[in-house]
C-alpha cells in the first residue's frame, strides 16, 4: 500500500475556512463570533441544526456561511444519515499544502482546503444512560460522519486544526488572537492528540455497550420480516 510521507509543512496556518458540525452546541454563540474577530476573513461550512445555529449568530451569514449540501451539490440523506461523507469534503480535509497533485485535485474539483474543523459526536453515552434506552435508540446515536471527519482532520494536523470539545473553545480563541488568525503546528498537534483520544473513547463506549447487550433486547425493537 502506498502512503504519503510528508517532509515539508507550514508552522503557522491561517484559518480561512472552517467546518462546524456539532451535536453539543454549548458555547457556539460565543465561539463563532470570537472566530470572526480573530480571523476576519473566515468562512463557515455547516450542516443541519448547526447551520441554523451559526446563521443565528452571524450577522453576515449570507456571505460567510455555506451549507455543506450547497458546497458538495448533494442534499442530505433522509434522517441526516449522510451529510459530510463526500469526496470534496475529504479532499478539503486531507489535502497537503506542499503536494502539487493535491493542489491540482483541489483546482480540478473546485474543492476548498479547510483549516479548522469543529466537530463533536452524537450523544451515544448519554443516550444509553437514559432510563428506557433501547438497542435501537443506541444504534441511531452511533455517529458515522463525525468520527470520520475528526480522524481525517487529526491525521492531517500538518495543516488542519481539529476541535472536538467545547471546553477547548477559549483556548483556541486565545491561540488565534495571539497568532493573529493563525495556529502553530505544536498547537494543531496537541488538538490532534485530543481528537484521536476522543474517537477512541467513543468507539470503546459503543463496543462496551454492545458487548453487554443481549440479542433478545435487539430483537424486541423490531418487527422482523423475512423476504419471500
Amino acid at each position: 500500500m502506498a502512503v504519503n510521507i510528508v517532509d515539508r509543512v507550514a508552522d503557522r496556518v491561517k484559518i480561512r475556512r472552517a467546518i462546524v458540525s456539532v451535536s453539543d452546541k454549548a458555547g457556539l454563540a460565543e465561539f463563532v463570533p470570537g472566530l470572526v474577530e480573530a480571523c476576519p476573513g473566515i468562512r463557515f461550512y455547516s450542516t443541519g441544526g448547526t447551520y441554523d445555529s451559526l446563521k443565528a449568530v452571524l450577522p453576515d451569514a449570507a456571505t460567510r456561511l455555506v451549507s455543506i449540501s450547497e458546497y458538495t451539490g448533494q442534499p442530505e440523506m433522509q434522517g441526516g444519515l449522510v451529510k459530510t461523507l463526500d469526496f470534496k469534503v475529504y479532499l478539503g480535509l486531507l489535502s497537503e499544502s506542499f503536494n502539487p497533485a493535491h493542489q491540482a485535485d483541489l483546482a480540478r474539483t473546485g474543492a476548498e482546503a479547510f483549516d479548522l474543523v469543529v466537530v463533536n459526536l452524537y450523544p451515544f453515552r448519554e443516550t444509553v444512560a437514559k432510563a428506557g434506552a433501547t438497542a435501537e435508540s443506541a444504534r441511531a446515536n452511533v455517529d458515522i460522519g463525525g468520527p470520520c471527519m475528526v480522524r481525517a482532520s487529526a491525521k492531517n494536523y500538518h495543516r488542519v486544526a481539529i476541535v472536538v470539545d467545547p471546553k477547548t473553545y477559549p483556548e483556541v480563541l486565545a491561540a488565534l488572537q495571539k497568532g493573529k488568525g493563525t495556529l502553530p503546528l505544536e498547537f494543531r498537534f496537541a488538538l490532534a492528540k485530543k481528537a484521536f483520544a476522543h474517537t477512541a473513547a467513543y468507539d470503546a463506549a459503543i463496543a462496551e455497550y454492545l458487548a453487554r447487550l443481549d440479542f433478545k433486547a435487539v430483537k424486541a425493537c423490531y418487527r422482523i420480516e423475512n423476504p419471500a
